[in-house]
């Protein structure tokens, strides 16, 4: 059995850490987030589902500002422009579909 902190963690930008297990065709990520900390406006072709556990994190997704805080869950679909701010540390899963083999 695996512990998902004993995954070595990939910094996606400065104050944004996650720990990733892949499968087949998904990958699923515990995410870190300092407050304060940006993560620029991107695109991928993965479809994302995004669940705040803890924090309040703004999150901006093609042309709709969204807020999200615990309990809250987002879907990211392939190919639309996104971006996040942290307005508190935050604690969230994501989860990609194909697997993100950039982050293997």
């Amino acid at each position: 059995m695996e512990m998902i902190t004993d995954i070595k963690p990939l910094e996606l930008v400065n104050g944004i850490t996650g720990y990733y297990k892949h499968g087949e065709s998904m990958s699923f990520g515990l995410v870190l987030i300092k407050a304060g900390s940006d993560l620029p406006a991107h695109n991928h072709v993965h479809e994302q589902i995004t669940y705040i556990i803890e924090g309040e994190l703004e999150m901006k997704i093609g042309d709709e500002l969204v807020t999200l805080r615990p309990g809250a869950v987002q879907v990211i679909p392939s190919n639309v422009l996104h971006g996040a701010k942290a307005i508190s540390d935050c604690k969230l899963i994501d989860v990609f579909n194909p697997v993100r083999e950039d982050y293997r």
